[in-house]
């Protein structure tokens, strides 16, 4: 089963929205929340992957898309490999994001926790190197936060890519995909408490404890 959607935008950016609109259109979507129940084994994929030897298959098995970390910052190597696949970017204000990183996932308790646990290494990899580890320093986030939108939009040719803000609903999306939209509201997810509760609970009690990994 390949890729057919890949989403390069950064988490944070209403990816988790994208995911249930994607799955709403018949496309099962990766998201960090799929990769973390999946475990030590699944994480080692990951680490590979900064390693420069990926398998995407494995690690994308059963999935037609993918969204949010870890596999945005790897968008132009899955671009190659799936050369049919679509890359939708998901956008948002910069300031905005950066204050919602930094109240979830990026915020100092939980990088400061990640690297003595069995996930510190593929977060490194695939996250924490891609922002230099600067994960608390503003004006190096906004940048590299803009600096990756223009890169995407280089480096993807126009009629492949959807750059999308998710306030913009099914009109654009489905165009894009050439589908029909759901006679439903495009859905929008806040999971901010969520995911805050979820490090919490993970950093109080452990990955294996809260996860119950699937593999």
């Amino acid at each position: 089963m390949a890729l057919k959607i890949i989403g390069a935008g950064f988490g944070r950016t209403g990816t988790m929205s994208m995911k249930v609109a994607l799955e709403q259109l018949g496309y099962p979507c990766y998201h960090m929340v799929e990769c973390f129940p999946q475990g030590p084994k699944h994480w080692k994929l990951w680490e590979q992957v900064g390693e420069a030897e990926p398998d995407w298959e494995a690690i994308f098995q059963g999935f037609t898309a993918t969204v949010d970390f870890p596999a945005c910052t790897s968008y132009a190597a899955l671009a190659d490999y799936y050369p049919d696949a679509k890359v939708i970017l998901t956008v948002r204000d910069p300031e905005k994001w950066f204050e919602s990183v930094q109240n979830t996932i990026f915020q100092k308790e939980w990088i400061d926790f990640l690297p003595g646990t069995e996930a510190g290494l593929y977060m490194q990899r695939t996250i924490n190197d891609y922002f230099d580890s600067r994960m608390h320093d503003h004006d190096h986030l906004v940048r590299r936060f803009n600096e990756h939108i223009a890169a995407v939009r280089e480096r993807i040719e126009p009629s492949r890519l959807l750059v999308f803000e998710v306030a913009e609903g099914w009109e654009p999306l489905c165009a894009f995909l050439d589908v029909a939209a759901p006679d439903e509201p495009f859905p929008h997810v806040n999971d901010t408490e969520a995911v805050k509760g979820l490090i919490r609970a993970i950093m109080e009690n452990g990955f294996e404890a809260v996860l119950g990994y699937k593999g």
